[in-house]
């Protein structure tokens, strides 16, 4: 009895929903009108960073300049399709990353820089906006793509941040493919070691001279079209933020980490909120320069904490933290952040000499920088 009087009643809704829509269309237009909000006219952008420094154009041959500016455009193409395709922010920073590592000219991955030990180790993160979940990972050698196991940590496990043995065991149990750390290695990277344990000894044996430039533990890492002059201190990493049409920022952050680096040194690239950190409430960060001042400045989240608290637009937020904030920290707070909002507003601020940055907005238009003041090369004109 129950059952049927239920039919009826459902029976009854259903026509009194066909002749209410009968009689105002208007009705069934503004259902049209929803479905026509599509997510695909939200705002999508990406933008892209592989590191902050000494980055002048006398120190950069034009064949370096280009391959550089080449591997930022196609990353950013790569992640940008990946949104074009209502792909998510998280499989767009993914995308874009691996690209980076995966080239010799950053440090990240395959051209990551040798620790003091001449090996290579890797630092990386990932955060979603949506959630807030994050993944992290420092002291790795054998996995391919940091970025990846960054992400799978986010997703396949309780903990947000592992290290060395431990991380790449979780890689393992992942279906991570190790490979052999020669794989990472290169030439000129292993040349600019030999410089800087070079310049070290120098300095051991002459501990009078407090003027003598010795950079070895600096982060010494940057593309390899910069020159390897002692004096040219760069900075090397490179990071992701993108925009996705659900309106869920995600950022991404890997680094090889400093030349020379020892005693088991992190820096700020595997850290949320000093690297990198995502809020769709706010904007999406990542950082490259000297990690140590990043860290004491939670640069990444001061960011966001402006603008969530402070009501700053990101460009204010951005421009506060990196031109005031971190300089107020001491000589050594160097370096800049790339960093996108929920409209796709784009900030990219430095307070070195270069960074090499780029992004696709959200009109669709492509720009590539590498200097401070530089005319934008916009849509392929470079």
């Amino acid at each position: 009895m129950i059952s049927s009087t239920r039919a009826i009643c459902t029976i009854a809704l259903a026509v009194c929903i066909v002749l209410t829509l009968s009689a105002n269309p208007s009705l069934a237009q503004n259902t049209d009108d929803a479905d026509s909000m599509s997510p695909s006219d939200a705002p999508i952008a990406i933008v892209v960073h592989g590191g902050a420094g000494t980055i002048l154009p006398e120190n950069m041959t034009p064949e370096k300049e280009e391959d550089i500016r080449a591997a930022l455009r196609s990353a950013l193409e790569s992640g940008y399709d990946v949104l074009e395709n209502d792909g998510s922010s998280l499989d767009a920073v993914v995308e874009t990353l691996v690209l980076l590592e995966d080239s010799p000219l950053f440090n990240a991955g395959r051209g990551a820089v040798f620790t003091h030990e001449g090996t290579v180790e890797h630092d990386a993160s990932i955060m979603h906006g949506g959630t807030r979940a994050a993944g992290a990972l420092t002291g790795v050698s054998t996995v391919r793509n940091p970025i990846r196991l960054a992400r799978a940590i986010l997703e396949h496990s309780e903990h947000v941040m592992m290290s060395g043995e431990g991380a790449e065991a979780f890689a393992r149990q992942q279906g991570f493919d190790p490979v052999e750390n020669e794989y990472f290695y290169t030439e000129r990277r292993r040349q600019q070691l030999r410089n800087a344990l070079s310049r070290e000894e120098t300095q051991l044996d002459e501990p009078e001279n407090k003027d003598s430039d010795v950079d070895a533990g600096s982060e010494d890492g940057g593309p390899t079209g910069a020159s390897d002059a002692p004096d040219v201190s760069k900075f090397g990493t490179v990071g992701a933020v993108a925009l996705d049409r659900t309106g869920t920022i995600s950022a991404g952050t890997s680094t090889g980490g400093m030349t020379n680096k020892r005693w088991g040194r992190v820096g700020d690239s595997p850290i949320i909120g000093a690297g990198t950190y995502a809020h769709n409430e706010t904007c999406g960060v990542s950082a490259t320069g000297h990690g140590e001042y990043f860290i004491r400045g939670v640069v990444t989240h001061d960011i966001a904490a402006r603008m969530r608290y402070g009501g700053k637009s990101l460009q204010e937020a951005a421009d506060e933290v990196v031109m005031e904030e971190l300089p107020a920290i001491g000589e050594g707070g160097s370096g800049g952040v790339i960093a996108l909002d929920a409209e796709g507003n784009i900030a990219m601020p430095f307070n070195t000499p270069g960074m090499y940055r780029g992004y696709v907005d959200a009109d669709g238009n492509i720009v590539i920088k590498i200097y401070g003041e530089e005319h934008e090369e916009t849509n392929g004109d470079e």
